[in-house]
């Protein structure tokens, strides 16, 4: 099981760890955190010290009700950062966080190499076009709506196999274009209620009749700090409860804010497994 990221085949047999990196004002844990190019890199530089095989850099916040963001302000927020990266740490392996085809145009023309999109293609006609044009790596979401309208969209008759049915759809549809390394993520918190997040959780190895690598961004999520009454900074513990059930489960990729405590669990369940 491999992604070519520029030309480097990536074994996902064995776990990786994406790190977060949002250059937005209001993400809903380290939005505005980062004020200048050192803080960027001196923020990269600790996640591939800590083990991070990803890098993935958000631009527009997708957090439930976020503000909407023009398709320029994402380009010229997302660019100068990959751009400085990559001056930077010219082997990094970039994700960009977007689901706007321009906006993933731009990011993969100055180095990036992975294309992370909350929509799967449905929020931007061009995008599974674009995928299959840049040749790169393409992780498809589940989400219903947009991320001002995704909170009120949760009505299901049977979340998983309503889930199983959208991404059978959409790899097909990115198949048929041309998109060689598919990439599946839940989408836990979008479009989803706190019980939905662990209905599917809990049936997650289901996701494995897809025969892709699945991503599990769960991290420091409303699913964790609404159930135990914290906050986001409050809620690395049950980040590291969640993305160990995640791996026992099936999946190929944490994404998450804090790298150490993510290979730590991916280093722990490889010797259970």
């Amino acid at each position: 099981m491999t992604i070519n990221c520029k030309g480097k085949l990536i074994d996902l047999t064995s776990p990786k760890c994406m790190g977060i990196l949002n250059s937005t004002p209001d993400s809903f844990f380290d939005g505005g955190k980062y004020k200048s190019d050192a803080d960027f890199l001196n923020q990269v530089d600790k996640m591939f010290t800590e083990g991070a095989t990803f890098i993935d850099i958000g631009a527009y916040s997708s957090r439930p009700n976020a503000n909407f963001v023009t398709e320029q302000e994402e380009i010229d927020r997302i660019v100068p950062v990959v751009r400085l990266i990559t001056s930077r740490f010219p082997e990094a392996i970039l994700s960009i966080d977007t689901f706007r085809a321009k906006v993933a145009e731009a990011g993969v023309a100055h180095g990036a190499a992975i294309i992370n999109d909350i929509s799967g293609g449905l929020l931007d006609e061009k995008m599974l076009e674009t995928a299959a044009a840049l040749q790169v790596p393409y992780i498809m979401m589940h989400m219903r709506g947009t991320p001002q309208t995704m909170h009120s969209l949760t009505e299901y008759n049977d979340i998983v196999k309503e889930m199983l049915l959208y991404f059978s759809e959409r790899i097909a549809r990115a198949r048929s274009l041309g998109i060689n390394d598919i990439i599946i993520d839940p989408g836990f918190g979008f479009a989803k209620t706190v019980e939905q997040n662990y209905e599917v959780l809990q049936k997650l190895e289901l996701f494995r009749i897809l025969e892709l690598p699945l991503v599990s961004a769960i991290s420091r999520k409303s699913m964790i700090y609404k159930t135990l009454d914290t906050t986001p900074a409050e809620s690395l513990n049950g980040t590291t409860v969640l993305n160990t059930v995640s791996l026992l489960k099936g999946a190929k990729i944490l994404r998450v804010h804090d790298v150490k405590e993510a290979m730590e669990c991916i280093q722990l369940v490889g010797k259970i497994q």
